[in-house]
């Protein structure tokens, strides 16, 4: 079935191959010189929410004027990213809706928001996790976040490509790539990995493809793509942000969450999405822990003061970039006034890396939670695992030309009992809470800790996988903790994060860690679509 808007990711990808020397030569432009907007907005790119709303209020800016200058950039720029994998053929018709009065002027007002593919909406767009399975699957309502979104005023603007099924396609890493999506590309040098499984939301935002946009973390999909392409991702609490119409992967530990160019614009976003989801029973956890303005926690003083510990077991060691990076961010958080615990290291964290548990978990959740949601969704697709394995097989020379689905085939061929779950999972949270983050937090009195988010991006590799060799997210991930990742530093242009993390609920105080060390360290800039010839 023909979407609305569909880029032809499967013949863009090899075309895109064979051109990426002469279409690369000419993109540093687009990082230099700025697309311009309509006449009388002079250039949007990198401003945040704040200053949009302004120019709005000001008159000198609408919600379809702001529209169309993301659909343009998406128009002219995505076609050497691959972010967007749809673009809401509504989206320009719900800015005029806006504009004319016919809805209240909410935090987001006429802001254009990009969702992950794994977001239901009930509109003329497809929610498919990048798979062809679900292609033409249109859900009758809106994803709890994605209808938050839109009673606070936001233009969704379309979604974004993603790793097929959110990386558990495969048992490699194949980082941003899916059979209805193509490869998806680091905007700071093109033939780099985006990271997995957020991929198309953060490098679209990076690119000022949007304001900001909507990632989903089982582990690491929302920190580690903010990482390689230099934005901040927020990976909430597990019970913050309900998942109601989210598809899901395993829900002890799936979190939605916003990625953005900055701390504030990502803290605006998380105040519109946070409160109790009649479809997630998980945010009954979170009652009480539901700021409906967490920018009122933004204070570019908010480090001094602070304790900080640096958790150098597992976290440190496995990028020499990396760790150069890490080590002068936290220069800077000492000089910004934070009491700063080195080494402060998680008790349990060689265990985590390799836990016997965490496996029996995933197989456990993804195969009940995956079937569940196959058999619920409406239309003509797959109902369940063993039928989506047999279409891959039966539409191999797209689905499964790049990606093995051995992670798919592992999930279905396993299987555990209730019991063996309940006990892994019990083992899980006890080695990551009790024993785990919060026991560092408690022995050294910290705020929270900090380690280097993931190495470097990685160069893309279709034929064995990319590389990666170790990243921050472990941790926050099997506990259902909140993290943080703010840009720190480039190493020969590639972008490198730095992570906050601490215990439930804790948004609060990292954000205010994250925003205070982003004023001072003042890290992000624009890509520059550099070819794959250039740098190391």
């Amino acid at each position: 079935m023909t979407t609305p808007y569909r880029i032809d990711r499967i013949n863009a990808t090899r075309r895109s191959m064979l051109a990426l020397g002469t279409a690369a030569a000419a993109t540093p432009l687009l990082g230099a010189a700025p697309a311009q907007a309509s006449p009388g907005t002079g250039t949007l790119d990198e401003l945040g929410i704040t200053e949009l709303r302004e120019r709005m209020d000001a008159g000198r800016l609408d919600a379809e004027r702001l529209t169309r200058y993301y659909l343009d950039r998406i128009e002219r720029i995505d076609p050497l990213l691959h972010a967007v994998i749809e673009v809401n053929p509504d989206a320009l018709r719900e800015a005029r809706r806006l504009d004319a009065g016919q809805h209240s002027r909410g935090p987001l007002h006429g802001m254009p928001i990009l969702l992950k593919d794994l977001v239901e909406t009930a509109d003329r767009m497809h929610t498919t996790a990048g798979s062809l399975a679900l292609e033409g699957l249109r859900p009758a309502r809106d994803a709890t976040v994605a209808a938050r979104l839109r009673a606070a005023g936001a233009v969704i603007l379309g979604k974004t490509n993603l790793s097929e099924w959110a990386g558990g396609m495969s048992l490699t890493h194949h980082a941003g790539w899916s059979a209805r999506g193509g490869q998806t590309r680091n905007p700071y040098k093109l033939d780099r990995s985006p990271n997995e499984s957020s991929s198309g939301t953060a490098a679209a935002a990076a690119a000022n493809l949007c304001v900001a946009g909507i990632g989903t973390e089982t582990n690491g999909s929302i920190i580690d793509p903010a990482s390689a392409n230099c934005v901040v991702g927020v990976k909430p609490t597990v019970g913050l942000v309900g998942r109601g119409g989210v598809i899901p992967g395993v829900p002890s530990q799936d979190s939605v969450g916003p990625i953005a160019r900055t701390v504030r614009d990502a803290a605006i976003m998380l105040g519109v999405l946070v409160g109790i989801d009649d479809r997630d029973p998980a945010t009954e956890a979170g009652r009480g822990h539901f700021p409906r303005d967490y920018t009122r926690f933004l204070d570019a003083d908010g480090l001094r003061g602070a304790r900080i510990g640096v958790p150098r077991t597992v976290y440190f060691g496995y990028s020499d970039h990396a760790d150069e990076i890490a080590e002068r961010a936290i220069a800077t958080l000492r000089a910004a006034g934070a009491t700063v615990v080195d080494p402060a290291d998680i008790p349990t964290a060689e265990q985590l890396e390799d836990l016997p548990s965490s496996k029996i978990v995933q197989v456990y959740e993804i195969k009940r939670a995956l079937n569940a949601y196959l058999d619920g969704a409406p239309g003509d697709h797959p109902r369940g695992l063993a039928e989506l394995i047999a279409f891959n097989r039966a539409h191999a020379d797209r689905e499964l030309r790049y990606v093995r689905q051995d992670g798919l085939e592992a999930v279905h061929r396993l299987d555990f009992t209730e019991s063996e779950y309940r006990e892994a999972l019990a083992t899980n949270h006890r080695l990551s809470r009790a024993e785990g983050i919060d026991a560092v937090l408690r022995r050294f009195r910290l705020d929270a800790l900090v380690m280097p988010t993931t190495g470097p991006p990685a160069k893309i590799d279709l034929v064995r996988g990319d590389s990666y060799g170790g990243g921050a997210s472990t941790p926050a991930a099997l506990a259902g903790y909140p993290a943080i990742s703010v840009p720190a530093g480039f190493a020969s242009g590639l972008p490198v994060g730095l992570t906050f993390m601490g215990t439930a609920w804790s948004e609060p105080t990292l954000l205010r860690l994250a925003y205070a060390y982003e004023q001072v360290g003042r890290v992000r800039r624009a890509p520059t679509y550099r070819p794959a010839d250039v740098g190391f």
